[in-house]
């Protein structure tokens, strides 16, 4: 069953997250088996003020075992690290039914 991370972010340093964590984690999130259906910035929010402002990330993928592989990868802690650094992001993951 598909499944897909959906990620909200506000970022301190546009262009340095790009260089850091934005390319190099596309590459990684290929490898892995996901997409982006979804990224870029401009949120808006339709009820509460939580979004506005951010950008927004969503990606497909096989399903939540590849999502989890991803993410736990030795690959991806030292883009995650610096990802922490330079942003404020909330992570949510769902799998169709």
């Amino acid at each position: 069953m598909p499944a897909y991370m959906i990620v909200t972010v506000r970022v301190h340093d546009r262009e340095r997250f790009l260089e850091v964590y934005g390319k190099p984690t596309a590459a990684l999130i290929a490898r892995f088996g996901g997409k982006y259906i979804v990224r870029g910035p401009g949120c808006e929010s339709f009820e509460g003020p939580r979004a506005n402002g951010l950008a927004a990330v969503v990606s497909e993928w096989p399903n939540k075992a590849a999502i989890e592989a991803f993410w736990n990868s030795p690959d991806y802690q030292p883009l995650k690290a610096a990802r922490q650094a330079i942003s404020e992001a909330d992570v949510q993951v769902v799998e169709i039914a």
